[in-house]
């Protein structure tokens, strides 16, 4: 692929994924097909470094902002999360919210799968959604306050937003596509992703893996890697017991947990290495 094809693939994951305005002039070039915004899916961990530079510097800013005050980091966990849910419009806290309403509110597959289209929020995705927040938050402000300052909290932030991108991909390679296909937010994600474009994907991931590395050491790395795999396995599994396949929704759902997963693996084992 050329370079000048992988860029307008790159800014049409932009303008799928996030509130980033491609628009005008720039819109007619990059252009749209359905079989070109299924490549674009190989991008979308590098929307994870844009919008995770983008939560790095409003987190910093604010903990620059608020210093010596003690609760400076969980005001920029705040700012941060609250940054980042403007800068995709909610799009993967809306899949959490879908999830959570359709597989907590019904075991029969159909209901669920009718209870997940509903644009209205319910009991169980309103609980997930706020706590899921409030876990968010909670991490955030927790690496912030490590005696390593600033540079923990920023680098789970890139961390967590690149890698937990890749997870959705993974579900969409090893699972059908379920639901209505026609209305479906995910239907031109829901063919099959080529082995090429999750290789592309995967290299999005390495950078910020080896820069995180570079500066923690391997294993508090690896840790958090692996907590937010394991997590994105878990939910992978969820999906195929109850829904055989998985929705557009459940993309979502899966990157929201897989970042989570990330915050409290890095966070766990910065505080062993501390103790």
């Amino acid at each position: 692929m050329s370079p000048v094809q992988a860029l307008r693939h790159y800014l049409l994951a932009l303008q799928f994924f996030t509130r980033v305005p491609v628009t005008g002039r720039l819109a007619a070039w990059v252009g749209y097909s359905p079989a070109m915004l299924r490549a674009s899916a190989a991008h979308f961990p590098g929307i994870g470094w844009l919008v995770g530079l983008w939560a790095m510097a409003v987190y910093a800013a604010t903990w620059a902002l608020l210093q010596p005050l003690p609760f400076a980091p969980l005001v920029a966990a705040v700012a941060c999360t609250v940054a980042t849910v403007l800068m995709t419009g909610g799009f993967h806290e809306d899949g959490l919210a879908d999830v959570a309403d359709g597989l907590g509110g019904s075991l029969d597959r159909e209901r669920a799968l009718d209870i997940m289209k509903d644009s209205r929020i319910g009991a169980f995705g309103a609980m997930a959604l706020v706590l899921a927040l409030l876990a968010k938050v909670s991490l955030l402000a927790a690496l912030g306050s490590t005696p390593g300052g600033l540079l923990p909290a920023l680098g789970a932030l890139l961390g967590a937003h690149v890698l937990s991108r890749l997870w959705p991909l993974g579900l969409v390679r090893s699972l059908p596509h379920v639901g209505d296909t026609a209305r479906s937010k995910s239907k031109p994600l829901a063919d099959q992703i080529s082995g090429r474009a999750l290789m592309a994907a995967v290299l999005w991931v390495l950078p910020v893996l080896v820069l995180l590395a570079w500066h923690w050491g391997l294993v508090p790395v690896m840790v958090a890697a692996a907590a937010s795999a394991a997590a994105a396995g878990w939910m992978r599994r969820w999906f195929r017991l109850r829904l055989g396949g998985f929705t557009g929704d459940c993309l979502g759902a899966t990157q929201q947990v897989g970042e989570l997963a990330f915050y409290l693996g890095l966070a766990a084992a910065l505080a062993r290495s501390l103790a």
